[in-house]
């Protein structure tokens, strides 16, 4: 595949995250951080966030199978998860989080579990999608082409 037709199709495919709503205006705002002198930035924050959301889902699956569950605990944990998805412009985990958050505040265990479930899958859908973006980029890269420039206008 030509340089040319690989950017047409970062576009579409990044055009397709927005319009999905897997990722907001931030994560554009992340990009706009990156530059010649720090080329991977992007890449090493959304890894940062994989990380972060890996141990953060583990310890909410363990605080949420406790016998008496901690529900200040829960509550912090899925705090920290929708700050790190709001930072790097994961909309849907952010937006599941905010719902599982609304359970913890009615310590309702079966509305929580149910919606962890739910947050995992935006997890995972997102993660899913990001590691495909940045195969792309990668692929583009190694053909001597750039990445395109993203703007919410399309």
């Amino acid at each position: 595949m030509e340089v040319g037709q690989m950017q047409r199709q970062w576009l579409d495919y990044t055009k397709s995250l927005f319009l999905e709503g897997f990722l907001d205006g931030q994560f554009l705002q992340l990009q706009q951080l990156q530059d010649e002198s720090n080329p991977d930035f992007v890449v090493e924050v959304v890894s940062l966030f994989f990380e972060d959301s890996e141990k953060l889902l583990n310890d909410l699956t363990s605080a949420l199978g406790q016998q008496s569950v901690d529900f200040k605990r829960v509550d912090a944990h899925v705090h920290q998860l929708k700050g790190s998805s709001s930072s790097i412009g994961a909309q849907r985990v952010k937006n599941a989080c905010i719902a599982l958050r609304n359970y913890c505040e009615e310590q309702n265990i079966e509305g929580c579990i149910g919606c962890l479930q739910q947050v995992k899958h935006e997890y995972n859908m997102v993660k899913n999608k990001l590691e495909n973006l940045f195969r792309l980029e990668q692929q583009i890269v190694a053909a001597g082409g750039s990445i395109p420039m993203t703007e919410l206008g399309f």
